[in-house]
């Protein structure tokens, strides 16, 4: 007997990966026919009937959570809740027609703007608004109310069961796979460095470098398109969750100070010894990291234990790099002698960047997995370890940044809350019949432009069409045999929770009306008149988005971008130049931390913006690697600054001295061409002005300060004070986020010349695959 899967399998593993969308369908058609059947046949409830399908299939098909399986039923009864408190408020607005209206718009607008807060509230914000558009749409007496409530309630109690014993989804955190690949991988390309005799290593050492270079940026690239890969951030409110989402900045910014090289030498310098035993330190504590994201349940012992090797190992070499420049080197004010100077602590300082971005990441590793090892009621009483902010100050934070004009998710909530409110005031207004109809048009077809909400429009009717055309036959080939239609219904339930990940966004449409049509016919003579009159009322909701979306912001997510690129590099510009003057600043220095909070506010918007242009239908006019250049850009130049930073916080001694030398006011030079190229750079993705070319290297700040660590900053054997080799790695610092401009100048030229400043777009080819009802498929 031949151990192939059958073909059929193959080609639902390879359109539904780990079989999720079919795991949630398989579970929906078994649970929402049962209790549809028991409300109608048993209980024999109409209300009931209609809010136990709706709800189990809200519950069981639209929303799948992650985590261990305590958080998972924790969502699902806050789900539950919500369902309850949606369904009351919906049933006593719908009893006057403005009172619908306005407050659809209240709630719309609320249910899709929390989504900015975590991926729980945004992947449940199709099905909690349609907690809402269920009663709304349908107005009825008060005394229907508790039959709604039963049939949620019912739909609820049933649920949390399902979702831990009927085919549960494995228990793992998204991000914690990749992110270990990336720890592993990292931690192998260290251990060849620093068993190399230098820096590069001659012959076969160097391909086996190489060889580990590549396959680090390769992992590096696959964690960064796991996270980028759905229209919210794959992280929740859980501390885990928190600390988690923090390591793919961090892990990028390792990869990218992994490959990293000066420019100003040809021959690499002398190393320093003491950085072979910090990139072995920082190896081990990878290793530890990858084993601990392996398994969040390990101990998190060897972890701190590595972690702790690593300081000591960094303070070491902090006081070795003191003596690399040695007493009487030679007086030449030449860029060869100034570089050379400099060149004798640059693998230190090469060193010291890893050793600081690896204690980062080993840090957030273990607050997630210490996080993930609270028990029941520490989870339940919210008690946080270390020093994450709460889950609703982070909430709270999170929102307040998205409360700007230039913020994408607000304009989304908005276009999407006034979409709806119009559809039910034009479904009150002209009587349309089964009115939920009009706003499930808008709620599945409405996105972020004009010119994908049309695409989707058209998809929607077409699926929609195709739906109805099927169910009226079906229910014409019954004829009077209307119980069959219960056997029907499972396989349409199925249908339409596999088919928007493995066929197609209209495909989901037209099984989803097949399934509307069966359940609204079940218990009474077929009726196939009923389903094509269906297409009217959706064609009126995909009216109203078209409508509605070329109102509002029709530019689409291209320009909202760019606005976030240049905003976010702005902000993480004056960070920077913030860490270098608290470093070096004349006078009292002043705190970066509110600089700081605003540069991460700045990159999560980016984040969103960028998210949400990856999730929009139709042609990419930004080149995706480009466009990932530029994200990534920003990762790196905050993480500069931040590592400026950490470098000098708590020593206000060191700090003291270093302004009182001439050296300072040369770091304050670089630091100020350097961040002032950044604020042009941003002025040009905006399309205010031209891209400038890379500030190139600055032989007389360089010399400088050179002078000044020679005369000011030695100690009387002439060797350079541990002052010295701070502020030296401090240029270093501002030197790397120097480097980074060559990148981003061609990743802004070859952006430009495809789009064109204020062009529409030209069309690259590349365009993710759409999804419908899933849970990655929220309106809105």
């Amino acid at each position: 007997m031949s151990g192939r899967a059958p073909r059929w399998v193959t080609w639902l593993r390879g359109q539904d990966p780990d079989l999720a969308a079919t795991r949630r369908a398989a579970r929906t058609a078994l649970v929402m026919p049962a209790l549809f059947a028991l409300c109608t046949e048993v209980l024999h409830s109409p209300a009931m009937a209609s809010y136990a399908a709706f709800g189990s299939f809200s519950m069981l098909l639209l929303v799948d959570y992650s985590g261990p399986m305590v958080e998972r039923l924790r969502a699902q009864a806050a789900l539950a809740v919500a369902w309850l408190v949606l369904i009351c408020l919906g049933t006593l607005a719908a009893q006057r027609l403005w009172l619908a209206v306005a407050a659809t718009v209240v709630t719309g607008f609320a249910v899709l703007f929390a989504g900015v807060v975590s991926s729980v509230l945004a992947g449940s914000s199709t099905a909690l608004l349609l907690a809402f558009v269920l009663p709304v749409s349908a107005p009825a007496a008060l005394s229907q109310l508790p039959g709604r409530l039963a049939g949620a309630g019912l739909a609820a109690a049933v649920a949390l069961p399902a979702v831990a014993l009927l085919w549960p989804r494995p228990v793992a955190e998204p991000l914690s796979a990749p992110a270990a690949a990336v720890c592993r991988a990292a931690a192998g390309y260290l251990r060849i460095r620093a068993g190399l005799p230098g820096p590069d290593g001659p012959g076969s050492h160097a391909e086996r470098c190489r060889l580990g270079a590549e396959h680090t940026a390769r992992t590096g690239a696959d964690l960064r398109g796991a996270f980028e890969a759905t229209p919210y951030r794959p992280t929740g409110l859980s501390a885990t969750s928190r600390a988690v989402v923090r390591l793919v900045d961090e892990l990028t910014w390792l990869c990218a100070v992994l490959v990293d090289r000066s420019e100003y030498t040809d021959e690499p310098p002398a190393c320093d010894p003491a950085a072979y035993t910090v990139r072995r330190a920082a190896a081990g504590v990878l290793e530890a990291a990858c084993d601990l994201l392996t398994d969040l349940n390990g101990d998190t012992v060897p972890l701190r234990a590595r972690g702790k090797e690593l300081r000591a190992a960094l303070a070491a070499m902090e006081h070795s790099s003191t003596v690399r420049v040695p007493a009487g080197h030679p007086d030449g004010t030449g860029t060869a002698e100034v570089y050379g100077f400099i060149a004798t602590l640059d693998v230190s300082f090469r060193a010291q960047e890893l050793g600081f971005a690896v204690l980062q990441i080993a840090d957030n590793v273990d607050m997630a997995a210490t996080a993930w090892q609270r028990s029941w009621p520490e989870r339940l009483l919210g008690r946080e370890p270390g020093a994450l902010a709460a889950p609703l100050a982070s909430a709270r934070e999170r929102a307040v940044t998205h409360l700007r004009p230039d913020s994408v998710w607000l304009h989304n909530s908005l276009r999407g809350a006034v979409g709806l409110g119009i559809a039910v005031f034009l479904a009150g207004l002209t009587g349309v019949g089964h009115s939920f109809w009009v706003l499930l048009g808008t709620l599945s077809v409405l996105r972020s432009n004009a010119l994908s909400t049309g695409q989707n429009a058209v998809r929607a009717v077409l699926g929609t069409l195709a739906g109805s055309v099927v169910g009226a036959a079906l229910l014409h080939l019954l004829g009077h045999h209307g119980t069959a239609l219960w056997f029907v219904l499972p396989v349409a339930v199925l249908f339409a929770g596999i088919a928007p990940a493995a066929v197609s966004f209209a495909a989901g449409q037209a099984a989803f009306t097949v399934t509307l049509v069966v359940l609204f016919n079940i218990g009474h003579d077929p009726n196939w008149h009923i389903a094509l009159l269906r297409v009217q009322d959706i064609a009126l909701g995909c009216l109203v988005s078209v409508v509605v979306a070329a109102f509002f912001w029709p530019r689409g997510a291209r320009g909202a971008v760019h606005r976030a690129l240049a905003e976010a590099y702005d902000d993480s510009a004056r960070y920077l130049g913030d860490a270098v003057g608290y470093a070096l600043g004349d006078g009292h220095p002043v705190d970066p931390g509110p600089r700081s909070r605003a540069a991460a506010a700045a990159a999560r918007r980016l984040d969103d913006a960028f998210r949400n242009y990856l999730a929009e239908l139709g042609a990419k006019p930004m080149s995706l690697s480009c466009a990932t250049a530029l994200v990534n850009g920003v990762v790196g130049l905050r993480l500069a600054a931040d590592a400026v930073v950490s470098l000098w916080q708590g020593e206000d001694r060191a700090r003291g001295q270093a302004v009182r030398a001439d050296a300072h006011r040369a770091v304050l030079g670089s630091a100020a061409l350097v961040t002032d190229w950044y604020h042009a750079f941003a002025a040009s993705l905006t399309g205010r002005s031209p891209v400038p070319g890379a500030v190139p290297l600055q032989p007389e700040g360089a010399t400088r300060l050179v002078e000044s660590v020679r005369t000011e900053l030695s100690d009387a054997r002439g060797r350079a004070t541990p002052v010295a080799v701070r502020i030296i790695w401090t240029d270093d610092h501002v030197d790397a986020a120097r480097r980074l401009q060559p990148a981003l100048t061609e990743a802004a030229k070859k952006t430009q010349a495809r789009t064109g400043p204020g062009r529409g777009p030209k069309g690259s080819g590349w365009e993710p695959k759409g999804s419908g009802w899933g849970p990655k498929g929220s309106a809105g």
